[in-house]
């Protein structure tokens, strides 16, 4: 299990990860992001951009970094990375598959991702994945599965997987939507041969949406690690649009709502790693000082008020629009 590097690593840091969403593709939902990326979106630039974010998490104690086939070239700049870089060989290291990037490195793309759990969509992606990670991938993911998601009744899709585990991959899935937390337990009961199959799950979860937190607990408890993706709710609890509330606590504490906001994650008994979308260097330095901030009760108490009802989150997320 690659995660297992974490539990010796002694930086206060080293359970936050840097998810490469915001800045593999020039176009993404994240509220704020025409400012925090330059006008011209290049290639180049955003191959820049992504290796001076993992140069400074890496500086800074960070130790899993996340990507995906959707998420543009993403998955190319951490290559780029990881190849410069041989000395660097205590990071984890995980992608997803199930969906297809079709934006055509535009921001005006009708649709920017296409989802498909099935087998087909597997192989071509994993043999993607495999020519520009190759052995440096520790972690392959379901994108997004959701309780009627193929991925969880397809049993040859399964027996492939199953296949990639016992070759050293580990194997895990990542959950949207309001029914996260049935996703989840489906997925815990998916076995082959017996054996359960996935051994980590990534989710969403938030101050405003906490609806999978039993869900993940009982992942954790089965022996899944639990990796946590929008603690910053696509923007929503960052300066300026985050509540009042959170504002008022983060001026307690003197640091950022960004940071108040995934320090209450981090917090959670069952996160094993949580993940900082950050853009910019001066976002992730924010945002990894979550591992230093400490909430009381009173705190704790006034940000539980920001919980939203799981539909109407889900369906703000979906009227983000793509910047």
């Amino acid at each position: 299990m690659p995660f297992a590097r974490l539990a010796s690593a002694t930086s206060a840091t080293c359970h936050i990860g840097l998810g490469l969403a915001a800045v593999g593709r020039p176009g993404y939902i994240n509220l704020g992001r025409e400012r925090d990326l330059p006008p011209a979106r290049s290639v180049d630039a955003l191959r820049e951009r992504t290796h001076d974010l993992l140069d400074a998490a890496y500086a800074q104690g960070v130790r899993y970094f996340d990507a995906a086939r959707s998420y543009g070239r993403s998955e190319e700049f951490l290559a780029d990375w990881l190849n410069a870089r041989p000395d660097v060989d205590d990071v984890v290291v995980g992608s997803k598959w199930g969906y297809t990037y079709t934006a055509g490195w535009s921001t005006e793309a009708e649709q920017h991702e296409v989802k498909d759990h099935s087998l087909t969509t597997y192989e071509r992606q994993r043999a993607e994945t495999d020519e520009l990670l190759g052995d440096r991938l520790d972690l392959y993911q379901i994108h997004s599965v959701t309780p009627d998601s193929p991925a969880l009744t397809d049993k040859e899709l399964h027996a492939r997987l199953a296949e990639a585990a016992a070759g050293g991959l580990t194997v895990g899935f990542s959950t949207s939507g309001p029914a996260q937390a049935d996703a989840i337990r489906a997925a815990l009961a998916v076995t082959v041969d017996g054996d359960p199959l996935f051994r980590t799950v990534q989710s969403t979860y938030n101050a405003l949406e906490t609806s999978a937190e039993p869900a993940l607990a009982e992942a954790h408890d089965a022996g899944l690690t639990v990796i946590v993706k929008e603690g910053m709710a696509n923007g929503r609890l960052a300066e300026p649009n985050a509540p009042d509330a959170l504002k008022a606590v983060a001026r307690e504490t003197s640091l950022g709502c960004d940071a108040v906001a995934l320090a209450l994650v981090l917090r959670r008994p069952w996160a094993g790693v949580v993940l900082s979308g950050a853009a910019t260097t001066h976002q992730l330095a924010s945002n990894l000082h979550a591992a230093v901030v400490d909430l009381d009760e009173d705190q704790l108490e006034r940000l539980a008020t920001l919980v939203e009802e799981p539909g109407a989150y889900w369906e703000r997320r979906g009227q983000l629009p793509w910047h």
